[in-house]
């Protein structure tokens, strides 16, 4: 199992931005809380969760592009040791990649990764630009005008609750939780509006 802090170390290795990091934390909260939900006897089942939530987008910023993500660094990951298993979860979370989710760990990764971006959207809008403000039914009403956050896409966190087979606004409650428990890290907490 490679640990959390070595994987943190390659994330910032090859991720510069301040916003794309903030989206692994917040993608690895959420899949470190559905792994306490889906496998509460299995605690090691956290922390192998949460290294694919923080690992997943981690070559996205140098190779955007449908045909370098995430097939680059799936090659890195290889490279540095990461498990068969951690690879194909994070290969299975991009669409066009041809790698069907099959696990709840696949599934999971899949239904929170626009969430994540999306739930941060919600909160940055806020006149506090905290979690605290962000509340399942505000986020089901942003996700209808197109024009906000327009880089999401709806559908894949639509599918993404149906394949994991929680009900769509269960699932975007559970995640804005999770992402509350790290809100200071994600600099969601209300902090930026008071300095603003």
């Amino acid at each position: 199992m490679i640990d959390r802090a070595a994987t943190w170390c390659l994330l910032t290795e090859f991720t510069q931005s301040e916003s794309l990091r903030k989206h692994a934390l917040a993608v690895e909260a959420c899949m470190r809380a559905y792994a306490r939900k889906l496998a509460p006897d299995s605690p090691e089942q956290e922390d192998l969760w949460g290294v694919v939530g923080l690992v997943h987008d981690f070559d996205y910023e140098k190779w955007p592009s449908a045909e370098d993500h995430p097939y680059k660094g799936n090659e890195i990951l290889k490279e540095r040791g990461y498990s068969d298993e951690i690879r194909r979860a994070i290969m299975s979370h991009a669409q066009y990649s041809g790698v069907p989710r099959v696990t709840p760990m696949e599934k999971a990764l899949f239904a929170c990764d626009e969430l994540a971006g999306f739930i941060t959207a919600c909160a940055l809008v806020k006149p506090g630009k905290s979690l605290a403000e962000v509340e399942a039914s505000s986020v089901r009403k942003k996700m209808k005008d197109k024009a906000f956050a327009r880089s999401v896409n709806r559908q894949d966190i639509i599918e993404g609750a149906a394949d994991l087979g929680v009900d769509l606004e269960t699932h975007i409650a559970f995640c804005i939780e999770a992402m509350k428990g790290i809100a200071g890290e994600l600099g969601l907490d209300g902090s930026a509006a008071k300095t603003a």
